[in-house]
């Protein structure tokens, strides 16, 4: 049985947080959190945050161990964009993009076979 979280509309791009998260893709959740803890990428430690709901998901539904937890699935989607000018040369204007993305982790128990 999988155990979801996500985080819509964080405020980070999708290519910056991808990079962070293929870090921690397949592998058991203490040691996901260890390198996501550590991980310099500001994107980290929102992902932190999602993997640890994600866990307290699967606490709360009664898994027995915790421990057996792995990540199962872990993707970035696209959010919004926020469009914001930036005043330049002659009255010409620069658009800023303020990108959005959206953070989704899939937990699953180590060797559950369904």
């Amino acid at each position: 049985m999988a155990f979801k979280a996500m985080h819509r509309h964080a405020p980070v791009s999708a290519r910056k947080a991808r990079l962070v998260i293929d870090m921690i893709r397949g592998r058991n959740v203490s040691e996901a959190l260890n390198i996501l803890r550590f991980a310099p990428q500001r994107a980290a430690k929102m992902i932190y945050k999602v993997v640890q709901s994600a866990q307290a998901n699967a606490e709360n539904q009664g898994v027995g161990d915790v421990e057996s937890l792995y990540v199962s699935k872990a993707y970035v989607n696209e959010g919004f964009t926020l469009k914001r000018f930036h005043p330049r040369a002659r009255g010409s204007a620069a658009a800023i993009l303020h990108r959005r993305s959206h953070l989704c982790v899939e937990l699953d128990v180590a060797g559950d076979n369904e």
